[in-house]
């Protein structure tokens, strides 16, 4: 035997140890990886109390870095809070109402939708004309519910805040003038007053 031979003889089984080796310990890592799965899947169903602090966590950090690269903070519950009905699921003549006073104003159908829903249930809980409701509506501040007077009279019913505060009360304070669903009930509770004074 040369020493050249000798030498490629003891290269090649310390190669082929060093390969059985390394396949021993990624197996047995992998089967430690499986294994430390397993028990926090049975962790989290035995216990659901931390899956949802995880997720929660998990949502919290999800946010952070999607703010750092959008640069702004996204609010998956804004749909919740707008304004809008789809004017199609609503009854014909209030569609009818809804499409005409959208035209007519230049306001997107879907915010009008929700205004003349909601002034057909008001107006028949207090027994005024719905179409009242919304032509003081579009007299007063041509749908705009941002709108305000020179004397102080605010939102689509321009209903004076400061003479009316205690009325927006139920609703969270005088800055519910600008939230048009808001104004809409109070607005008619004050035209319904001075309907009854007249």
């Amino acid at each position: 035997m040369t020493a050249s031979y000798n030498m490629s003889f003891r290269l090649r089984q310390a190669t082929t140890i060093l390969t059985k080796g390394f396949f021993q310990i990624t197996h047995n890592s992998f089967a430690l990886i499986g294994l430390a799965v397993l028990f926090v899947v049975m962790a989290l169903v035995a216990r659901p109390e931390l899956r949802e602090l995880g997720e929660s966590k998990l949502y919290s950090v999800l946010q952070e870095r999607q703010q750092e690269s959008v640069g702004m903070v996204s609010d998956p519950v804004a749909n919740d809070r707008a304004t809008a009905t789809d004017p199609k699921a609503l009854p014909k003549q209030q569609a009818a109402v809804a499409y005409w006073l959208s035209k007519k104003y230049r306001v997107a159908p879907e915010p009008i939708g929700a205004l003349v829903a909601e002034a057909y249930s008001v107006g028949a809980q207090v027994k005024i004309e719905p179409t009242l409701i919304l032509a003081v509506m579009a007299i007063e501040s041509r749908f705009n519910p941002f709108a305000q007077s020179h004397v102080g009279a605010q939102g689509l019913m321009q209903v004076m805040t400061k003479i009316h505060s205690d009325k927006y009360e139920d609703f969270g304070g005088q800055y519910a003038a600008f939230d048009p669903l808001a104004n809409l009930r109070v607005g008619v509770k004050v035209l319904k007053d001075c309907i009854r004074m007249a």
